[in-house]
């Protein structure tokens, strides 16, 4: 894989999870090519597999791990696994995460007419479901809090470690319809923020990247229409955009490459950094 530039990160062991996903695969991929050895992490054993086979054909060294971010169990099996076929993780980068239609309104805004309850498909701000709503939260933010307990003792006992969260450009400026994404994307940061200032004695490094708008398997059918014409809301997303265009995953590598270097970043903790082509500087006139 081309990378914009290479930091030496030979002989470090990286955790990623959600690695089969989009982002995170090609994350994976880039680490790879600094040298470091990949535990892919994934609740799909076969997605992992399929990043960490790629990493291996091109070179580099790579195991896949199947693993749930909401379940101990399975962190501290996947914990042990990586110990013993790559050694203890260096540099934890939490990547699962992800949005559920029942924490999702249908409208951007609330219309009087709505409060009637007739129109039965309508979710409206009344009609969320809690259990939705915890789903988000649970994913986004305990599948950051959880992983972290489980691979990073190694790290401060060690005296050196690298965490990179992914928050969101929602944490924010929250998007409209869906609340409980913005708000456990918001707690993501602040966990970033607090757990930087909590790890700092112990020589762990805590950062989080903070990506705008990237087209990936999860938000497809609600930005591109079967056709490959852009829907509504993405019309809109890319009018708000100054840069006119989505992310590609290759955009966030530059950011953290830095992020994981010593060498290059290595006075900065606490620190969530947007990659959103402009989003959050553009006013909207």
């Amino acid at each position: 894989m081309n990378v914009p530039f290479k930091v030496d990160l030979k002989d470090q062991v990286v955790l990623i999870t959600g690695g089969g996903g989009v982002l995170c695969s090609t994350m994976a991929q880039a680490l790879a090519t600094c040298g470091a050895k990949i535990a892919v992490a994934d609740l799909k054993q076969e997605a992992a597999e399929a990043v960490a086979a790629k990493i291996r054909a091109d070179g580099g060294t790579a195991i896949s791990v199947a693993c749930n971010v909401l379940e101990k169990a399975s962190l501290e099996a996947a914990n042990a696994k990586v110990k013993q076929e790559l050694g203890a993780v260096d540099i934890l980068v939490n990547g699962a995460g992800g949005n559920h239609p029942k924490g999702t309104t249908s409208l951007e805004y609330l219309r009087q007419e709505d409060l009637a309850g007739t129109a039965k498909e309508l979710i409206t701000f009344y009609d969320l479901d809690p259990k939705g709503i915890e789903f988000v939260f649970n994913l986004n933010f305990l599948g950051t809090l959880l992983p972290t307990q489980a691979f990073t003792r190694e790290m401060a006992g060690k005296g050196r470690g690298t965490i990179i969260n992914i928050s969101s450009m929602n944490a924010f400026r929250p998007l409209t319809k869906i609340p409980a994404y913005s708000g456990a994307k918001a707690a993501v940061s602040n966990f970033t923020q607090w757990l930087a200032v909590h790890f700092s004695r112990v020589g762990v490094r805590v950062n989080a990247i903070a990506p705008g708008f990237f087209v990936t398997d999860q938000n497809r059918a609600l930005l591109v229409k079967p056709d490959g014409s852009p829907t509504a809301r993405s019309s809109t997303i890319l009018a708000h955009t100054p840069m006119g265009r989505y992310g590609t995953p290759e955009d966030l590598i530059g950011a953290l490459l830095w992020l994981t270097s010593n060498e290059a970043s290595g006075f900065v903790t606490g620190v969530v950094l947007p990659i959103d082509g402009g989003f959050a500087a553009f006013s909207g006139v």
